[in-house]
């Protein structure tokens, strides 16, 4: 058995608790930053951690930074679904819940589920997530500013105005700043080519996707690339009394499923694809909203097929 190491993330501190070969768990809180995890280096060294695997949940970006070290210092990391811990734990019957007791259940998951291994993402696909996440929260800024500005007391609408000016500056920036970045880079480069080739998608959602797509073997096949986005079918039938409606999981990359909501609505009604898939649905009777996240998840699925392929978008082959 290789020694595991199972890390409960949150904002300041990180939980970590280290089962070594002969079953012992060891336990340390460290910061979360550069200073915690030199101590978290220095800490492992005291024990044998030949092929020790390090295992944490995907729980917001406060995990990425620990995840890249433990993986620039050649340890094997995996990042799991949340739901798979709980899951887990529900199975374990743990009634506890610590952060200790929390680093201590990833651990046992680790070391008997023995998850896949995280493929870190490039410098520039780091780069390019900071900067279409940090595009989305000054959008949502906007968008409250634009909210109250509708119901404004004369006496603080130059202030939201001025405001309201502001964002859209610093996303003009951002902007600027993405599109030097996938001139620069020239396999980034190529890679939004063929993307910008699939009738539909824009230019703000091309960003978001070569962040979350085009990274080294991220994933096998266009379904593992649809279940990160949650948008995988989830069926739930029990005997011949429950048969609920299929609906998609939604246990996945939120932020990538509606960066997709808009694509596929311009996708169904303004290419001559999307309105061939759009009829072909209807005559089999599906409704609109099923039709809509239907096309949302045929966008990840042609999307991962010209990154993986190389080739562009062939509109004939999806006009049958």
């Amino acid at each position: 058995m290789n020694p595991v190491l199972g890390i409960d993330v949150s904002k300041a501190k990180l939980d970590v608790a280290l089962r070594l070969t002969n079953g012992k768990v060891r336990s340390k809180v460290i910061l979360n930053n550069s200073k915690g995890f030199a101590d978290l280096a220095a800490w492992l060294a005291k024990f044998e951690t030949t092929g020790l695997h390090a295992c944490m949940e995907a729980t917001g970006t406060y995990w990425e930074e620990i995840a890249q070290f433990l993986a620039d210092e050649g340890f094997k990391v995996s990042v799991v679904n949340p739901s798979r811990i709980k899951a887990f734990g529900l199975s374990r019957q743990v009634r506890t819940k610590t952060d200790a007791v929390d680093a201590r259940l990833i651990a046992d998951f680790c070391s008997s589920q023995n998850p896949d291994p995280w493929t870190a993402p490039t410098p520039v696909i780091r780069e390019l997530r900071a900067l279409v996440s940090r595009r989305e929260a000054l959008i949502g800024m906007r968008t409250q500013e634009q909210n109250r500005l509708l119901v404004a007391r004369p006496n603080v609408i130059k202030s939201i105005q001025s405001h309201i000016q502001l964002l859209d500056a610093m996303i003009a920036g951002i902007d600027s700043n993405i599109r030097d970045l996938m001139e620069q880079d020239p396999d980034l480069k190529g890679k939004r080519d063929l993307l910008d080739s699939i009738p539909g998608l824009g230019k703000a959602t091309i960003p978001i996707l070569l962040g979350f797509l085009a990274g080294p073997n991220l994933f096998r096949t266009s379904r593992q690339a649809a279940a990160f986005a949650g948008l995988d079918p989830r069926q739930h039938l029990s005997g011949t009394s429950v048969q609920r409606k299929t609906r998609f999981s939604k246990v996945g990359h939120a932020f990538l499923r509606k960066a997709l909501y808009m694509p596929a609505m311009v996708t169904l009604s303004k290419t001559k694809w999307g309105t061939a898939f759009r009829d072909r649905l209807a005559t089999s009777g599906k409704v609109p909203m099923v039709i809509l996240g239907a096309m949302m998840r045929k966008l990840i699925h042609v999307a991962f097929g010209v990154l993986k392929s190389g080739q562009v978008f062939n509109e004939n082959l999806h006009c049958a």
